[in-house]
């Protein structure tokens, strides 16, 4: 670049140096002899005048050669100040003619696909020709005048033009009116004659019919069907019981039911354990189920038998001390056992069931006391733990109602008809005053007992379905599982708000009800989760303690003991219930 620029310097100088001596050289031509070369220097006589050379103002204007022969314009000029001529004009603005540039590309254009004058046209007309021309291959020439329209005036398929004589798409012509006379019935005083689409498929001759055996055997099928159906719908499953210890009372006349002595802890005592432990290890598995365990309750006050319900329609009472054995079996539901609930004293529970029934079993006899169904399925249930109510229960059903029932005349007393979806779980608050429902509609109510309205409503779009509710053992919080992996604090008393600083994360629930617990002194939270593990929370600190495989399969509850400092049970779809020391 500075050689270029240097030989362009010494270029210059070069021509400004053969000027100068072009001067030198014209002066020096003249005869230094001559008198006129000298005349200058003399001084003027009188009489004696000298000439001036004239001053050129004008402007410079191009000369006709150099017009001609075509010179170059700068385009960024704003006034020219000759009249150029058209090579001029549109010369290219850099180098010479592009020799490969056609005449189209040379054309000038005002949109990318070319130069386009402004026109008037119709919207329908536009759109009449342009599917006309996709469905027959022609249309009309716009630059022709409409008026005096023939062959030459279509472009396209002119010859299918001629056919069917310039027929648009929105002009019906013969052969398309008898088409659709014959495919949809003619005219519309004609539709009663019209037999649908597959009237061509009426005639006998062309349906495949059974054989008599066939037909036969597809009666039997169908009647067995329907006689099935009918007695599932009018007669609930038989109720009988199965007692698998060999004495029903011991020598003083006492049944299973009565509170152990001999445990070394006082399971009558109301007080809970002063401090709690996290459980290590597993120390007994109780098994009996041939499927999944879908929830374990302990008998009130003192623990000491457990009640679980399973998927294989049967509801089993358990020894949780001494040998551990399975004390009896409660068989009468037809479907699987979705929940279950003791009343206050242990000597009576609820059993709800898929198939669309609720029963009222003595947990002694194992007698089935009452059945009550109001056909639909029941999801969870309740007693009123209030002594004076222990005749009354309620339900929440798949039919987005809460169904309260007497049990002295087995009658629906009371309907709380305000949940949007299936109602999931049903959790007594404020002694026994009120009681909080929560449902497939992601809401949670609350509900004054026997009064229809709810008295609060909290659904948030941030909140998740919880199908399962816990209320802690000194009554101030309610733990609910939520279904975006976390378990949710809302406090018990009052305005039922939530704790934004109880939040227990780190498990995967989505899509199982997996039950939570509090331990009794309110130091740890603890609930079964997808995977099979036992996680257990610090309750303060809301951290993530200590984690436990303990079920093969989805770890569906986990109950800690309310008198035993670091007892925890578990129970899972592996048809398994587990105690955890």
């Amino acid at each position: 670049m500075s050689a270029a620029i240097a030989s362009l310097v010494s270029y210059g100088s070069d021509s400004d140096s053969e000027n100068e001596s072009e001067s030198n050289t014209s002066v020096e031509k003249v005869d230094p002899v001559s008198p006129d070369a000298t005349a200058h220097l003399k001084p003027l006589q009188s009489g004696q005048t000298m000439s001036l050379a004239l001053l050129n103002s004008a402007p410079e204007v191009a000369v006709k050669e150099a017009v001609e022969t075509g010179t170059h314009l700068d385009p960024s000029l704003k006034e020219v100040t000759y009249n150029p001529t058209y090579e001029t004009m549109f010369a290219p603005e850099f180098g010479p003619m592009n020799p490969f540039k056609s005449q189209q590309m040379a054309a000038p254009r005002n949109m990318l696909s070319g130069y386009a004058e402004p026109a008037h046209l119709n919207d329908f007309m536009f759109e009449q020709e342009r599917r006309t021309f996709a469905t027959y291959g022609y249309a009309l020439d716009p630059s022709v005048d409409t008026h005096q329209v023939c062959t030459s005036s279509y472009i396209g398929a002119v010859d299918e033009a001629e056919k069917n004589k310039g027929l648009t798409v929105f002009e019906s012509g013969p052969k398309k009116s008898e088409k659709r006379k014959k495919v949809k019935g003619g005219e519309a005083e004609e539709i009663d004659s019209f037999l649908g689409p597959w009237a061509k498929y009426a005639d006998e001759k062309d349906v495949a019919k059974p054989s008599e055996d066939e037909q036969k055997e597809l009666d039997e099928i169908t009647a067995k069907r329907q006689k099935k159906g009918r007695n599932e719908e009018e007669a609930p499953a038989e109720e009988k019981t199965i007692l698998h210890v060999k004495e029903m009372y011991d020598y003083q006349g006492r049944s299973y039911l009565h509170v152990p002595q001999d445990v070394g802890i006082n399971l009558r005592s109301a007080d809970a354990p002063d401090k709690c432990y996290l459980p290590k290890k597993q120390i007994h598995v109780w098994s009996g189920h041939t499927k999944g365990v879908s929830g374990i309750r302990l008998f009130p006050s003192s623990g000491h038998l457990l009640l679980s319900s399973s998927m294989d329609c049967k509801i089993k009472l358990w020894e949780v001390y001494g040998e551990r054995r399975c004390v009896r079996t409660f068989i009468g539901h037809s479907k699987a056992v979705r929940d279950i609930c003791f009343n206050n004293t242990g000597t009576q529970f609820l059993s709800a069931a898929y198939d669309r029934y609720l029963k009222l079993w003595d947990s002694e006899t194992g007698q089935c006391i009452s059945r009550f169904t109001n056909r639909k399925v029941p999801y969870c249930v309740k007693f009123n733990p209030d002594e004076d109510k222990q005749n009354l229960f309620v339900a929440g059903m798949s039919d987005k109602k809460i169904v309260q029932w007497d049990i002295r005349t087995g009658e629906v007393v009371q309907e709380y008809d305000r949940h949007l979806g299936a109602v999931n779980t049903i959790t007594f608050v404020d002694e026994n005053r009120r009681f909080v429902s929560t449902s497939d509609d992601k809401s949670l109510r609350v509900w004054e007992w026997d009064i229809p309205v709810d008295f609060k409503y909290i659904a948030e779009p941030s909140m998740h379905s919880m199908p399962a509710v816990t209320l802690s053992p000194n009554g101030k919080w309610l733990a609910c599982q939520s279904m975006d992996n976390q378990i949710l604090i809302f406090g018990a008393q009052n305005r039922f708000r939530l704790n934004k600083k109880k939040v227990f994360k780190g498990h995967m629930v989505a899509g199982y009800a997996c039950q939570v617990d509090f331990s009794p002194d309110m130091s740890y939270v603890v609930s079964g989760d997808a995977d099979g593990k036992l996680n257990i929370w610090d309750w303060k600190t809301t951290k993530l303690y200590h984690r436990i495989k303990a079920h093969d399969k989805v770890c569906i509850s986990a109950l800690w003991h309310p008198h035993e400092t670091s007892k925890v049970i578990t129970c899972g779809w592996d048809g398994q219930i587990k105690l955890w020391d």
